[in-house]
């Protein structure tokens, strides 16, 4: 398959541009257009092995596009694939009826679907390029993946909870858990609707030798739609204040020993109860928004890190468009950072916030918005860097 040129139609920006770098990471030649006549045109000149295409079009109706592409000699016996944003039957029987090869729903799983469609199509291999590795021997203690910005507003908090479902969704027998280490007040409660009175406060209270492993496993609760367990944050400032910060890191500790997957959110703190945690993890996800502050800041932040001894095989630097198209580009983040950011969330203009504010899960409420499958795809990306980051601790 390397080599294969693959002309890829969507009008959608940004479904466009995280397809095309995948499919380039698979090392398929791209071809791009961002129209259906725009992709007749380029079709016809240049040749492609496969069209993969959202039959959505503003110019075009999807049956006339995939029909003139197969009552031309040069496209007639070209496979088509497409990708579909339209989940309606209706659709995607009249796209196959008129001589579409595959139709693919965007969806969580779709880029996995779509890899299977490629080897199919290609050389009969129906083997996915994204099959899941085999299961690693199960490790002493829980992978600690702690998530960290240089300043508030960049969507860290939304990004752990989200990134979190999607690991249990992934890994469903695994024990997951996320805590809310945000002072003086927390907010993953707010985004999945968490409403209890057990949080990070009152289980610091509590006697050692009961926030034992049963005690959390049987006590904390499992939000709605979200999957993992919760230690909510501090509910508001003044019990922030009162909390027992010498209880932290044993409570991490019985985390850890207690579940497979352990989120702590610490947004922007660098303090001596957050500092110790840092240099325990396994995986620090560095969360940063497009304005020039916080990526300066973020400089700031991983030469402070770098002084405290974490190596770079533990950052796992996330660039958060979701919140804001305008600002720096990746390139230019990278550049002032100092190191490469693993994966870039997409721009969801006001969906973003209204999920929070719904208390869902993106991918739940938008199953088919290009966020859905960066997410899902970077949930596998944190479970192979942790897994790998804990072995060379090891």
């Amino acid at each position: 398959m390397v080599g294969k040129t693959i002309l890829l139609v969507d009008q959608n920006e940004s479904s466009r541009v995280y397809l095309s770098a995948d499919l380039r990471g698979k090392e398929y030649n791209i071809l791009e257009a961002a129209s259906g006549k725009e992709a007749l045109i380029s079709a016809w000149r240049d040749n492609p092995d496969l069209i993969l295409f959202d039959p959505v079009f503003s110019d075009i109706q999807d049956i006339e596009f995939i029909q003139k592409l197969r009552q031309n000699a040069r496209t007639k016996t070209t496979p088509q694939i497409a990708f579909s944003s339209d989940p309606a039957p209706a659709r995607r029987e009249a796209c196959l009826s008129a001589g579409a090869d595959e139709y693919i729903i965007k969806s969580p799983d779709a880029l996995s679907e779509l890899h299977q469609a490629l080897g199919r199509i290609f050389d009969g291999d129906a083997i996915s390029t994204d099959a899941p590795e085999p299961e690693p021997e199960r490790i002493r203690d829980g992978l600690l993946i702690v998530f960290l910005s240089a300043k508030g507003g960049t969507g860290t908090s939304s990004l752990c909870a989200n990134l979190a479902m999607n690991i249990k969704e992934h890994e469903p027998d695994a024990r997951v858990v996320v805590a809310d280490l945000i002072l003086p007040i927390g907010s993953i409660g707010q985004i999945v609707g968490y409403e209890g009175k057990l949080n990070l406060v009152t289980v610091a209270d509590l006697p050692s030798g009961q926030t034992n492993e049963n005690y959390f496993l049987k006590n904390l609760p499992e939000p709605e739609s979200w999957k993992f367990q919760l230690l909510a944050g501090s509910p508001d400032p003044q019990q922030g204040n009162d909390l027992k910060g010498n209880r932290i890191g044993e409570i991490v500790d019985v985390l850890r020993k207690t579940y497979d997957f352990i989120f702590l959110d610490l947004g922007r703190s660098l303090s001596r109860i957050s500092l110790p945690l840092i240099q325990q993890a396994d995986l620090i996800p560095l969360i940063v928004s497009t304005d020039l502050s916080t990526v300066e800041l973020t400089k700031t932040v991983w030469e402070y890190l770098q002084v405290q001894g974490i190596d770079m095989h533990k950052m796992y630097p996330i660039l958060n468009r979701a919140v804001g198209l305008d600002g720096l580009t990746k390139t230019e983040a990278e550049k002032i950072i100092g190191f490469s950011i693993k994966t870039t969330m997409p721009y969801m203009g006001g969906n973003f916030a209204l999920a929070n504010n719904l208390n869902q899960p993106i991918t739940v409420k938008y199953p088919r918005d290009t966020a859905s499958i960066v997410f899902k795809n970077t949930a596998r990306d944190l479970i192979k860097a942790a897994r790998q980051a804990n072995a060379e601790n090891h």
